[in-house]
């Protein structure tokens, strides 16, 4: 399908930062790439939005190259980015943070 929009709404863009200050407090410079390349796999769904399986109400996008998880809605040829999670966290720490947005 392809989509006219994909939004990133303010909690998920905090998830990202705050992905970025992970990463680059491990190694300066790796903040910009994790970034780079999540904007890249939320960008992918233009394409690609509502093939994705469903868990906890939403889609989810697993990222190519780091442990995260988009998590989306799509309606009207838009996909809402709600969340980008870390994956390496008890699943019911990720239902926890989905139930609140």
């Amino acid at each position: 399908m392809n989509l006219s929009e994909v939004i990133v709404l303010q909690e998920a863009a905090d998830d990202l930062d705050i992905g970025r200050w992970f990463y680059d407090g491990i190694e300066l410079g790796v903040g910009d790439y994790f970034l780079d390349s999540l904007l890249s796999d939320i960008e992918s769904l233009r394409l690609y939005a509502g093939i994705h399986s469903q868990y906890f109400g939403y889609h989810r996008l697993l990222a190519k190259r780091f442990p995260f998880a988009v998590y989306y809605e799509f309606k009207d040829h838009t996909a809402w980015i709600v969340a980008v999670l870390d994956m390496r966290q008890n699943p019911v720490s990720i239902r926890s943070a989905l139930a609140v947005r």
